[in-house]
């Protein structure tokens, strides 16, 4: 069967990577989950300490980098698994705003479009359709009410053991990180033209895979 690429945005908790790595079961294509990768590149910045508007170290920092994404879903910083760290609620917010600078992105864009060439492909990020793979075949915009995906943050810190937090302080940093990745100067979270948008805040995981799969399905000719 005819392989494609689907590019999946939508905002923070919207259920984007958990929804990718499924439809990538589902198809046998390899999950390239991109905001991991911005992930990386905040919780080294704050190792080292690099103040997270500073784009000329960041860009040098991430010359000397080593991101590696495994199809097991694990995500490898210079040959460290850091899968769970990046995760932690401080290290989103950093991520948001080390994203806005056009360095870090297009360093980190040429390395996604790369790997993607060969085509099988699921990525999800902020700006995968509108920037990153413009050409993919299938286009999603995966979205969900703040109190729904505060929600589910709060369900997945609670299962991978992260430090809790109210459930309003996560609301109130969601809709702060939503309004940076918006009106951010390069690349900000929007809609692609040719994208099909799913608000997941009342489906399961299960229904919002079944629909990516249908496009898909559309696309390679397959019957759904």
């Amino acid at each position: 069967m005819r392989k494609i690429n689907v590019a999946i945005d939508g905002p923070s908790a919207a259920g984007k990577s958990t929804v990718s790595k499924l439809v990538c079961e589902r198809l046998g294509y390899v999950h390239l989950d991109t905001g991991a990768m911005y992930r990386c590149t905040a919780y080294k910045a704050l190792q080292e300490g690099i103040d997270l508007t500073d784009e000329g170290r960041l860009t040098e920092m991430l010359g000397n980098t080593d991101i590696v994404l495994t199809p097991d879903g694990k995500v490898f910083l210079d040959g460290e698994d850091v899968s769970l760290k990046i995760r932690e609620d401080n290290v989103s917010m950093a991520a948001s705003k080390v994203s806005m600078l056009a360095g870090v992105r297009s360093e980190l864009v040429l390395r996604q479009q790369e790997m993607a060439k060969a085509k099988g492909f699921v990525m999800d990020g902020r700006d995968i359709g509108t920037v990153v793979l413009k050409d993919a075949e299938v286009k999603i915009y995966l979205t969900a009410s703040v109190e729904s995906r505060a929600l589910r943050r709060y369900k997945q810190n609670e299962k991978e053991g992260l430090v809790l937090q109210d459930l309003s302080v996560i609301e109130k940093e969601i809709a702060e990180r939503d309004y940076q990745d918006m009106h951010r100067e390069h690349s900000p979270l929007t809609k692609a033209a040719d994208a099909t948008e799913i608000d997941s805040s009342d489906m399961t995981i299960e229904e919002v895979v079944n629909a990516i799969l249908d496009l898909c399905r559309k696309q390679t000719g397959e019957d759904a």
